[in-house]
């Protein structure tokens, strides 16, 4: 049960969620909890998603590779001890903020994931949420409590410590916002909403101030940072409203911000954003005849496969490095039971997502046009209706990015 109002009505649940800039500091953290404390004053009933504090999550990571390779070798940390170590960046935040809170005259309490009923499969580092049980949660607010949950990071149905891959806290927020049944999940960042490209690789990105989940989703799978794909598939499932917004602007209504609704604004079909994503390996398999084997050895090395091409003389794919912790070992394990898998690091994705991309090859000869001006050759290349992929250098990826925006976007 959720907290009433005086009259018997239902308090309206907002799920807040604070990501690590937010959070950076002592400073942020009283900032977020001076937020917090308004949003509960005006008659919410509150919930609080954190990250780890700033670099928090890097620096463990970073630790943990060179105590793994103390020995001299090059192993890898063990994912289940990752996910060990990681999580603990998420509690130091909850914690923090719930004292922070209270010293301001409100009641809260935190939870780890575990704790707020967050169940997972049984993969680590990049586990996916199965269900929410979030009882405990809704006892605590009931009791008038605003409820901080460390984000990122769950229980496996072994009752094993899991984490959500990067962006983690983004879909730990929109599960929630699901489950409570939210009026809405506010995802606070050091950026005022979704740009049409990166403003710090591109000066003339345009502010987006509506977009619809489809188009977020593809944004998300082609490395755009605002939210993470996971979270913004709960949001488009349940049909959750997301608010991207700044922690660092003013609480009033001319903020600025992006809100991602089941349905966005109805324009002409045109090209929206271009995201860019970089520490990508491109894999080329010369005998399509050991499909399967790919198949079956990169499940077993827990290596995701994207944008994956075949045809009668072999085998593409792309993989994102960030979720693979253990890429060294992977990567041995790969090409030693595929000797004819070729895999490429030192290269970049870029693509141009929008609608109606492929319903004719204009946008394909102007895409590969923009690449050729600035000397990216492609050397992949994926069409939908939704996006347009090039795998390029890894150097002339910002360049690629500069380019496609000015001949998509600003034109």
């Amino acid at each position: 049960m959720q907290g009433s109002e005086p009259n018997g009505r239902r308090r309206p649940i907002i799920v807040q969620k604070y990501g690590g800039s937010s959070v950076a500091d002592v400073d942020k953290l009283g900032r977020v909890a001076d937020r917090v404390v308004a949003a509960k004053r005006a008659g919410n009933d509150v919930v609080v998603v954190v990250s780890a504090m700033g670099k928090t999550t890097d620096g463990l990571l970073s630790l943990a590779r060179q105590v793994a390779s103390q020995a001299g070798g090059a192993a890898d940390p063990p994912r289940r001890e990752l996910d060990m170590l990681l999580s603990t960046g998420e509690r130091v935040s909850m914690a923090l903020l719930s004292i922070a809170i209270q010293a301001r005259g409100e009641a809260a309490i935190s939870f780890t994931g575990s704790q707020s009923g967050i169940l997972t499969n049984d993969r680590h580092f990049d586990a996916r949420i199965i269900e929410v049980r979030p009882h405990r949660i809704e006892d605590e607010l009931a009791r008038g409590q605003i409820v901080i949950i460390a984000g990122y990071q769950g229980m496996s149905y072994r009752r094993e410590i899991t984490t959500l891959g990067r962006g983690g806290s983004d879909t730990t927020a929109v599960a929630l916002a699901a489950a409570l049944e939210a009026e809405r999940c506010e995802i606070y960042s050091d950026v005022d909403g979704v740009y049409s490209a990166d403003p710090r690789v591109v000066p003339d990105a345009k502010h987006l101030p509506e977009l619809d989940h489809a188009m977020l989703q593809e944004m998300a799978e082609s490395g755009a940072k605002v939210l993470c794909a996971q979270a913004v598939e709960w949001a488009r499932r349940a049909n959750i409203a997301i608010y991207a917004r700044s922690t660092f602007d003013a609480e009033d209504e001319g903020a600025r911000q992006t809100v991602v609704r089941k349905f966005g604004p109805r324009e002409d079909l045109r090209a929206r954003a271009v995201v860019g994503e970089g520490n990508v390996a491109l894999g080329s398999l010369a005998d399509v005849a050991r499909l399967d084997d790919l198949l079956r050895v990169a499940g077993e090395a827990k290596v995701p496969l994207k944008d994956l091409a075949v045809n009668e003389r072999g085998a593409s794919f792309v993989v994102s490095l960030l979720n693979v912790p253990d890429w060294r070992g992977a990567k041995q394990r790969l090409t030693g039971a595929l000797p004819s898998l070729a895999l490429v690091e030192d290269v970049a994705v870029v693509s141009v997502v929008g609608d109606g991309l492929a319903a004719t090859t204009e946008p394909l000869v102007r895409f590969l046009a923009a690449l050729r001006g600035v000397s990216a050759t492609p050397s992949a290349l994926t069409a939908t209706p939704l996006r347009l992929s090039a795998v390029v250098p890894a150097s002339a990826l910002a360049e690629a990015q500069r380019a496609l925006h000015h001949a998509f976007v600003e034109s």
